[in-house]
């Protein structure tokens, strides 16, 4: 049996050439980062109980208002499996409320419930000391570029 070739296969085959360092490669690095930005979310969010998907599905309710499940998930690029979980988790702590969309009865409507607009300033304050102990060994300026570098990878 051979193996199949591809177009990207001659500069795979010019790369050879040059040594190949693991500490310098991307998915390498950004996979550090993340388990770093990760360490971080767990000492400040475990306190009160928020995994990164709860977080960003709290935050980004928070900031549109009432939205569908499925919209909710494209903002926070959760698949719908993902996006279910997250919402029956946040919905039996108590932090949103779901109502039927009385436009579209195949569509579910989600909001902040009281306890989640208590919840989220001092989520958000939290997600802001991760965001600067990550970036913590970068100059400011530093920390801008990346986040906007990021930004476009995305």
């Amino acid at each position: 049996m051979s193996v199949p070739t591809f177009k990207a296969d001659a500069a795979v085959d010019d790369a050879a050439a040059e040594p190949y360092v693991l500490e310098q490669q991307i998915g390498h690095l950004l996979r550090k980062a993340h388990q770093r930005a990760s360490a971080q979310f767990l000492a400040h969010m475990d306190a009160i109980g928020l995994t990164p998907t709860q977080y960003a599905a709290l935050v980004k309710i928070g900031d549109v208002g009432e939205t569908s499940q499925n919209h909710l998930g494209r903002l926070t690029a959760m698949d719908p499996a993902t996006s279910q979980g997250v919402i029956r988790r946040l919905q039996a702590r108590g932090l949103i409320e779901l109502r039927p969309d009385p436009d579209d009865r195949r569509r579910t409507l989600l909001r902040l419930s009281e306890a989640g607009r208590q919840l989220l300033p001092r989520a958000i304050a939290r997600g802001r000391v991760v965001t600067r102990e990550t970036l913590a060994p970068l100059a400011p300026g530093e920390q801008a570029t990346l986040l906007a570098l990021l930004q476009r990878l995305t």
